[in-house]
């Protein structure tokens, strides 16, 4: 017997929880599966839990203008329903002439993102602020933060709930299929069931490639190719002297080695990056040797043997070592022409930050009001 339902949203992670909740708030009813045994056990677990400001992303791209968006509106959530945050700050420090010429443009690209609060310091002016640091000159973002993210996604979770939405766990898509009833979803797990559903997101994270290209009536072309990014993180022995965030100027390829707290103030740093086929979380504690070096050109009081591992996060990236990096996709009917079915691909960082204004763009492409 298949079951008629209005949305599916496949993914409870905190991109997956955003959207259900914004299509919950909207009116629609709503189906989460997720095929695990808990919420946001994957990506939205192994996260740095920063908010970010927008700094860094291209201008005009998705990345910068959602996680703008998102940022506030992400503060506003977090105030409204009493979800663990702190805006702490975040210090951008040069070490060197060549970087500290970088500075402005790195503040020059924040504020065509629409991100005009950075302040330029002076080596004394960041050390006033974080006697710890040691740099040539500094940008200081007072709009970045932290967040609990096991906090947020129950929040999420909760107002959906409260809105009519429903959770279905140990509930993995194992095949779909467009046709002129909408799409329809061979879920197993524990309650095997099939679904006809007008609108689906798939907002599978590290799935949601294989999972569009499982769809049948999903055409290649629009699928793109899948990149496993892993970053292993290590933290500090002891307790952290920084009350901030602490960034080097960007490398290529990355943000390079940076320090970031939790809400408890335990200081952890990365990410290096390691490319992988298959997905695994071991942290081997020797990557941790290369650390020492990068830290100490920002933090040269590190103590010797004070990094231990902590974790490890994959982002699901669609592109792959030595390219660019790519743009959030939130692709609807109009690209790939299966009405009702929006594919999130890409989503890694900023996702946590930016994810009410993906989840709002979402039901924009949706055609559905964006409730608040």
């Amino acid at each position: 017997m298949t079951e008629r339902v209005e949305a599916v949203v496949i993914g409870a992670g905190v991109v997956g929880l955003a959207c259900a909740r914004a299509l919950a708030r909207a009116g629609v009813d709503v189906l989460i599966l997720e095929r695990h045994a808990d919420i946001g056990t994957e990506t939205s677990a192994r996260n740095s839990e920063v908010i970010h400001a927008g700094i860094y992303y291209p201008q005009d791209s998705l990345k910068a203008r959602l996680c703008v968006q998102g940022r506030e509106a992400l503060y506003q959530f977090c105030r409204q329903y009493g979800v663990a945050h702190q805006r702490c700050g975040k210090l951008i420090v040069a070490t060197s002439a060549a970087q500290q010429q970088r500075l402005a443009d790195i503040q020059q690209r924040a504020a065509a993102n629409g991100v005009d609060d950075l302040q330029l310091l002076t080596a004394a002016e960041a050390q006033q602020l974080e006697p710890a640091v040691q740099c040539s000159a500094a940008l200081l973002s007072p709009s970045t933060g932290i967040v609990d993210s096991h906090e947020l996604m129950l929040a999420l979770l909760g107002d959906a709930e409260r809105h009519g939405a429903v959770l279905a766990l140990n509930a993995p898509v194992l095949a779909g299929a467009a046709d002129a009833d909408g799409l329809r979803l061979s879920v197993g797990g524990d309650a095997p069931m099939q679904l006809q559903a007008d609108m689906v997101v798939n907002a599978a994270g590290l799935g949601a490639v294989a999972l569009a290209a499982s769809l049948a009536g999903m055409p290649a072309a629009a699928v793109p190719e899948a990149w496993l990014a892993k970053g292993n993180y290590f933290a500090l022995s002891g307790r952290s002297p920084f009350a901030r965030l602490i960034y080097p100027v960007p490398e290529a390829g990355g943000l390079g080695v940076h320090l970031t707290l939790d809400l408890a103030g335990q200081a952890r740093f990365g990410p290096d990056v390691e490319w992988l086929q298959e997905i695994n979380y071991d942290v081997d504690p020797q990557r941790g040797r290369d650390f020492y070096a990068a830290i100490r050109r920002y933090w040269p009081g590190l103590p010797d043997d004070s990094l231990q591992p902590a974790y490890a996060g994959i982002r699901p990236k669609i592109a792959g070592p030595g390219a660019a990096d790519a743009d959030f996709q939130i692709q609807g009917t109009a690209v790939h022409g299966v009405p009702g079915l929006v594919n999130l691909f890409g989503i890694e960082s900023p996702g946590l930050t930016s994810c009410l204004a993906i989840a709002a763009a979402v039901n924009a492409a949706l055609g559905l009001a964006v409730a608040d």
